[in-house]
This record gives structure tokens, sequence and C-alpha cells, in this order.
């Protein structure tokens, strides 16, 4: 019982810690908030959202998105694009992608420095656990984009790799269209 406490206890603690480290240092290199380094990345990968479909993404309500959205507009990060039926698109602005590009490069060193202490094959076992972990995470639609919020995606999918998320979430899809098909 010990031991499973204690590894609860140090997932939790190495969870916060890196999480408070990758925030700090990505909103601290383009000067946003939180959200606002989510929504950059998030629009890199998937530009053209509405202003709600990028609050839900990011966990903020319509409002606070639209707030959150205001505020990078200010910063030259965002702007607004007529759509049809009266929608507005979010497209990023030239600084938005090269800021969005900071904030990645930050994380990943973050994330570098702290793997630097494991050797390769730790290395291997750690994402094969990771994998586990995140696959474990996912429960319904919708929680793709939010776990995945800050992820470059390129680490995952690049050299053909898969999302251990995404896959949850085909997997999820496919479940469900079979059990109401």
């Amino acid at each position: 019982m010990h031991d499973d406490f204690r590894t609860e206890n140090l997932l939790g603690a190495t969870a916060l810690a890196l999480s408070d480290l990758v925030l700090a240092e990505a909103t601290r290199a383009v000067g946003t908030s939180s959200s606002g380094a989510a929504a950059l990345v998030v629009l890199s990968t998937d530009p053209g959202l509405s202003t709600t479909e990028l609050g839900r993404r990011v966990g903020l309500s319509q409002s606070a998105a639209a707030r959150m959205v205001g505020g990078l507009e200010k910063q030259g990060l965002v702007h607004k694009e007529a759509s049809w039926g009266g929608w507005v698109r979010l497209q990023l602005s030239d600084l938005g992608v090269q800021a969005a590009q900071t904030l990645l490069a930050y994380r990943g060193e973050v994330l570098r420095q702290a793997l630097s202490h494991l050797d390769d094959g730790e290395r291997k076992q750690l994402g094969e656990l990771l994998s586990k972990f995140l696959t474990g995470l996912y429960r319904q639609p919708g929680d793709a984009e939010r776990i995945c919020r800050l992820c470059d995606r390129s680490g995952c999918v690049g050299d053909g790799g898969i999302c251990p998320v995404g896959q949850a979430d085909r997997s999820h899809r496919m479940g469900h269209e079979r059990d109401h098909g």
C-alpha cells in the first residue's frame, strides 16, 4: 500500500512540477497567459477555429475565450477573419506563428532538461509508460484537443509515430459508431 501511495505522490509532484516549469517558461517567452499560450499552439496546428471552439479546446468558457482572444489581438498575435454565415475565424498573425514556435521551443527545452537524468533505455521505458498513462486519461471526445493543447504535434507523429491520445480518440469514436451504427 505504501509503495502505491508513494508512486501516486511522486507522479502528482512530477506532473505539477513539469506543468509549472513548462507554463512559466512558455508564458514568459511570449508574454501571455497559460490559456493564451495554449491558444497560440492550437491555432498553429488548427487555424480558422471560432472563438467558442478555441475556448473549448483550451478549457475556457465562451466569454473567457473572447477576452483571451481580445488580449491576443491587442498583442498582434491573432486576427479575425470573416467567414460564411457571420462566423469569425481566428488566424495567427506572422508574430503569432513566431510566438507559437517560440513557445514550443521553450517547452521542448524544459522537457529535454527534465529527461536528461535518464539514460536511453529509461527514456524508452518512460515513453511507453507515458503512452499508457495518456491513453488512460482519455475519457471522451474533446479530451484529445484539451490534453494535447500544448503539444508539439510533430513529437508524437513525426517519423511515423502514433499519438496515444489521438489513437484513444479514434478508438473511442469507432467503438461509439459501432455501438450506435
